[in-house]
């Protein structure tokens, strides 16, 4: 699909190429009425879905320039260039953008907690129970609106819970 970018003229490249590179970022795309006399609509959808996933690709998985010529092959010297220099000059700016697609894939977003230790010493079933448990306060920001959360944690609860968030860490960090 990208091999219909050699349809465009080599001069013409770039700018089409940061056009496109804007799309992905969430501003605006090139626009099929400047590109009609290039591509038909079919091959239009075909060059922005395939550049715009190329970019995506290239970027997340940090490909190397060695790498991104090795994709790009079947593309002339001058189109293959003009898309490196694209990837190397807004690569930052289309990795932040994917950073803030993933992040906006939650509406809700922690903006403070506390906690507290509470040691349970018996219940009215139980004469000696000694159970720790904690007592967490979340603050969610949903919708431009602070909601409180709050929960209480026996230590198996506990021990969940923290798996979790550094499952979910983790994830963050191979995206960074």
């Amino acid at each position: 699909m990208i091999k219909l970018l050699e349809k465009l003229p080599v001069t013409e490249c770039p700018k089409f190429l940061h056009r496109v590179v804007d799309g992905v970022c969430g501003r605006d795309p090139p626009r099929f009425g400047d590109y009609g006399n290039v591509w038909s609509l079919t091959e239009w959808m075909e060059i922005l879905d395939g550049l715009s996933s190329f970019f995506r690709f290239a970027v997340g998985k940090k490909c190397s320039d060695e790498e991104v010529q090795e994709s790009l092959a079947d593309l002339g010297g001058g189109h293959r260039e003009a898309v490196l220099a694209c990837l190397k000059g807004r690569g930052e700016e289309l990795r932040q953008a994917l950073v803030e697609r993933t992040n906006a894939v939650s509406s809700a977003q922690l903006q403070d907690f506390d906690w507290q230790i509470k040691l349970a010493l018996s219940s009215d079933k139980i004469s000696s129970l000694q159970m720790a448990l904690l007592s967490l306060s979340l603050d969610v920001k949903q919708g431009g609106v602070l909601k409180p959360v709050a929960l209480e944690l026996n230590r198996e609860e506990l021990q969940t819970l923290i798996n979790s968030l550094e499952a979910a860490n983790k994830v963050v960090l191979q995206l960074k």
